[in-house]
């Protein structure tokens, strides 16, 4: 027996499993959320397209989402929160974070999903990405300041030169 690739600390079998395989339905949209990125790491993309929205069936790229599960390897989910879409709800938005290593590069897909529950099934409506904010370790080197790699030359005129190539920067 295999932990569920979801990160819920239960069996794959006992966990999203079930879902994958038609048995079961998810009860609420972290639910869904987490049988969906178990189905990107086990490659079932037909429970991708099935769980997605009539419009997001018509705008997927089949194609690309497989490429996507199977060209990555996935090493984690994490549910950042969760709003609304409990078994009583008919709509809520999971925060997740998908982590996942593509060409030797580590990658985290963070995604604010929106779902939809329609009769007894929940649903994915669409997805936005939560930008990533990028924070300097060190302070920005002006132009006219001197170039931080030792040179004694202004900035602008060795590495901060653009028209130089970076081997002819020193």
């Amino acid at each position: 027996m295999k932990p569920c690739p979801c990160g819920s600390g239960r069996f794959f079998g006992a966990c999203c499993e079930p879902y994958i395989l038609g048995a079961s339905i998810p009860s609420t949209a972290e639910a869904l959320m987490r049988s969906r990125y178990s189905a990107y790491v086990v490659h079932a993309i037909t429970y991708i397209v099935d769980t997605c929205s009539k419009d997001g069936k018509d705008e997927i790229d089949v194609k690309q989402t497989r490429d996507w599960s199977e060209k990555s390897r996935w090493l984690g989910l994490k549910i950042l929160s969760c709003t609304q879409g409990g078994p009583e709800d008919t709509e809520g938005i999971v925060e997740f974070e998908a982590t996942y290593e593509q060409d030797g590069l580590k990658e985290i897909h963070h995604e604010k999903a929106r779902f939809k529950k329609q009769g007894d099934r929940w649903f994915y409506i669409e997805g936005n990405i939560v930008p990533k904010t990028v924070i300097r370790s060190s302070p920005k080197v002006g132009r006219n300041e001197p170039c931080p790699c030792g040179s004694g030359k202004k900035y602008k005129h060795c590495c901060g030169n653009a028209s130089k190539p970076l081997s002819l920067q020193s």
